[in-house]
């Protein structure tokens, strides 16, 4: 097997699809796959539009028209997430530019201790809200959506109110240099483990970049074809491959995973975006690592991922991120109890 298969196709765990245009190949665009339904990650999705997950309270009385329902919370409530992690919200159906500053004022964070953050619109369907800096270690952050009656600015009016809680777990950073081969985990700011990797081919680099950790797979289905590199069997291109320890980076479908077709890294380049770990390695990230750690990967003339491409939030600036905002930075009550 040739060390270039080593990488991701349409993403199946026990029979269910997990969420994302889940491929390496560099074929795919940067955003794709990220800005619906499937950017939450199938650990992270809650089904909020159907009352899954967290609490929902019904409102007496509503406005007429449709309902506006949201699609997606992510993190999920109740979880324990890392430093990176943004706060998701889908919505089923576009919001309209004119409503989104009372939308906005409708989301509200508190935290156990104040932190100053933003909203940022990616597209019509989906806000996120991140922290200026990363979040700090323990902090339990409760986001309330109060949507009873508020407009979207096309004919739908909320009729719930979503709540979810969780709590920002260790400092844990993961840094790739994909010139060098390695992979620096720190936690804290203290290095854990450093290990070598193989990341992206000249033809297909990996992004650079920080992203989140969307979600863990013990075994990913990977194929060339759901990436868009090749549907051909006959192609030097051609993978249909099942994978062990995948750990997911990105709507478009990255991945930090084992591959047989480069059991022993450190000394080439040759995925079609994933980043390579021996077995042991791939064993041991899968299982230290959580949803939301910040994974950064450098040294690749890909460029970073976008903003949505999964949760890479923090690939853009302070001022980049305020531009998306229709309230600007607000800094948060304290008194959440997650």
């Amino acid at each position: 097997m040739g060390r270039i298969k080593g990488c991701i196709g349409i993403a199946l765990l026990a029979g269910a699809v997990v969420a994302g245009a889940s491929g390496c190949g560099g074929s795919v665009s940067a955003g794709a796959g990220a800005a619906s339904g499937p950017q939450a990650g199938a650990s992270a999705s809650t089904g909020a539009g159907s009352g899954g997950g967290g609490s929902v309270s019904a409102s007496p009385t509503r406005p007429a028209g449709p309902p506006m329902l949201l699609n997606t919370i992510a993190p999920a409530d109740g979880s324990t997430v890392g430093v990176a992690m943004p706060i998701s919200i889908a919505f089923t159906k576009p919001v309209a530019p004119s409503a989104r500053k009372t939308v906005e004022q409708h989301l509200k964070v508190t935290t156990s201790a104040p932190v100053t953050g933003a909203w940022h619109w990616f597209g019509d369907a989906r806000v996120d809200w991140r922290p200026q800096t990363y979040w700090k270690p323990g902090t339990k952050v409760t986001v309330t959506a109060a949507l009873q009656g508020v407009a979207d600015g096309n004919g739908r009016y909320g009729t719930h109110a979503y709540t979810h809680s969780f709590t920002i777990g260790p400092d844990i950073e993961t840094t790739v240099s994909v010139p060098g081969h390695t992979m620096v985990v720190k936690r804290d700011g203290a290095v854990v483990r450093t290990m070598p990797i193989d990341a992206g081919s000249p033809s297909f680099p990996s992004w650079d970049g920080t992203m989140a950790v969307m979600d863990k797979q013990p075994e990913v289905h990977m194929t060339s074809c759901s990436v868009h590199i090749t549907c051909d069997p006959k192609n030097p291109n051609f993978y249909d491959l099942t994978l062990p320890w995948d750990v997911h980076l990105t709507g478009s479908g990255t991945y930090v995973h084992y591959s047989d077709g480069d059991k022993h890294p450190g000394h080439s380049v040759g995925s079609h975006g994933c980043v390579h770990l021996s077995m042991t390695d791939a064993t041991w990230f899968y299982d230290y690592v959580h949803v939301g750690d910040p994974v950064t990967i450098t040294g690749s003339p890909r460029g970073a991922a976008l903003a949505d491409n999964g949760y890479a939030s923090f690939d853009l600036t302070w001022p980049q991120w305020l531009a998306g905002s229709a309230n600007g930075p607000e800094t948060t009550t304290a008194g959440a109890s997650a």
